[in-house]
């Protein structure tokens, strides 16, 4: 049955925008230095007549969404940049009136027909992977859904329930949620604050002894810099998967750089997160890792708050890496791998006991796949994609409304703080980080939580 509170989509616009990294961020053992957003106006009417224009912004992460190990750098970021593009088009050839859900389900699928064929005509070195699709497309989502809040007055969040959409979750996951709506798995009002998590990259500067020549840009540089500076209690550290010696070696030294700076400070409660970003070989090299961290130091074993993706995100090829021992240790999170239902039971089935859920997988696939955690009671994280402005805005709501995540991670503040210029006026608590929480109280306004 149709809703009056439906959206047709009247007209799209977008634009691209680059912004230079601070220093470099080492991603899955390669280096990255700008960042390229892709922004999103959308147009859309109500079928009762009420129009308003919804906003939606990510940056292209092509070393993360389309590695260089599938193709080169330059053309997986053109191939992004087309695919967007095109991706526009289509979006304003959509004449459904629907749901914002309704009409992800739709234009999905013609996303992915899109990728395929641009990988044909640019001949690229490998397909488009469907994280690259559902990446580059996820602010097109994100302003549909900003649009549908927006035309009916509403938060976004408020419009999930059975009053705003006929088809219940059994229609998009499985019979498991016949009768149930995203309103169960979702708060009616954002978690007034969160705590953050801070990247240390695998090329960051722990000490003053790491810096050959400081950038003197008024920012912190140094681990105990940011951690005073931002009031930090969580870290989320970067590893390379492929030295276990090193890899140790970083945690302990991270562990005990913390702990002088937090005795300092008089706090005593701190907490992290490893982030192999699938380079691990194998669960057993993860196991050897956990065993060396407990026996090297039990403190730092236990502020581990859970593991990112140890291994290949191609969980179809590569069933031998198991993660249920890994799991019964410390909560294994799926991230790269997860690109719908799909895969989300293939990771259960394969061991992984959480889920990071990713504004720039499109709000439609982060509401869903969150539904679904919580049904299955997994772990939960919301992670980044160093996304500043409007995208970590989006990030940190996203955050707020789903109540089994307990921390989210920014760290455009480090990486790109040029591109958050002008936001933290207007967003001080989520921009302005000092007792080490983003203030998501703000998240409030009719569409996804922010004007912009």
């Amino acid at each position: 049955m149709p809703k009056p509170t439906d959206i047709r989509i009247l007209d799209v616009h977008y634009d691209f925008e680059e912004h230079q990294y601070r220093t470099p961020l080492k991603f899955g053992g390669v280096p990255t230095d700008h960042c390229v957003l892709f922004n999103v106006h959308i147009q859309v009417q109500t079928r009762d007549g009420k129009e308003a224009e919804g906003k939606g912004s990510m940056p292209l992460g092509n070393v993360w969404a389309f590695p260089p190990r599938y193709a080169p750098f330059d053309q997986s970021l053109a191939a992004m940049k087309k695919l967007a593009e095109l991706a526009v088009t289509a979006t304003q050839d959509c004449g459904l009136c629907a749901h914002p859900l309704e009409l992800s389900e739709v234009l999905e699928p013609e996303f992915l027909q899109i990728a395929d064929e641009l990988s044909d005509a640019m001949q690229l070195a490998s397909p488009m992977p469907k994280l690259c699709t559902v990446v580059t497309t996820s602010p097109i989502d994100a302003a549909i859904h900003d649009a549908f809040g927006k035309a009916n007055g509403i938060n976004s969040y408020d419009g999930l329930g059975k009053d705003f959409i006929e088809a219940d979750l059994s229609h998009f996951l499985n019979e498991q949620f016949t009768e149930k709506y995203l309103d169960q798995y979702t708060a009616r009002q954002p978690k007034p604050n969160m705590p953050l998590y801070h990247l240390i990259g695998a090329l960051d500067p722990l000490t003053d002894a790491d810096i050959a020549e400081r950038l003197n840009d008024g920012l912190p540089e140094t681990l105990p810099e940011w951690i005073v500076a931002d009031g930090l209690t969580h870290l989320k550290i970067k590893l390379n998967g492929d030295d276990l010696a090193w890899d140790v070696a970083r945690v302990l030294a991270i562990d005990n750089v913390t702990a002088e700076t937090q005795a300092k400070r008089g706090v005593d409660t701190w907490h992290y997160s490893a982030d192999f970003n699938e380079t691990c070989q194998d669960v057993e090299y993860l196991l050897a890792f956990l065993n060396q961290i407990q026996d090297a130091e039990p403190a730092a074993f236990q502020r581990l708050a859970y593991i990112e993706q140890p291994t290949d995100r191609d969980l179809k090829s590569h069933p031998e890496n198991k993660m249920h021992k890994a799991a019964e240790i410390k909560p294994v999170v799926i991230d790269e791998s997860l690109t719908d239902f799909e895969t989300f039971l293939l990771a259960r089935e394969q061991g992984y006991s959480g889920v990071a859920l990713k504004a720039c997988k499109g709000q439609s696939q982060a509401l869903l796949m969150g539904a679904a955690a919580a049904e299955y009671d997994m772990f939960l994280a919301v992670q980044d994609l160093t996304c500043p402005g409007a995208s970590f805005l989006h990030s940190a709501g996203l955050a707020a409304r789903i109540p089994g995540v307990t921390a989210i991670e920014g760290n455009a503040r480090q990486f790109c703080p040029s591109a958050n210029d002008g936001w933290r006026d207007e967003f001080p608590s989520i921009f302005d980080i000092t007792d080490g929480t983003v203030g998501t109280h703000v998240l409030t306004a009719p569409g996804l939580g922010h004007f912009f």
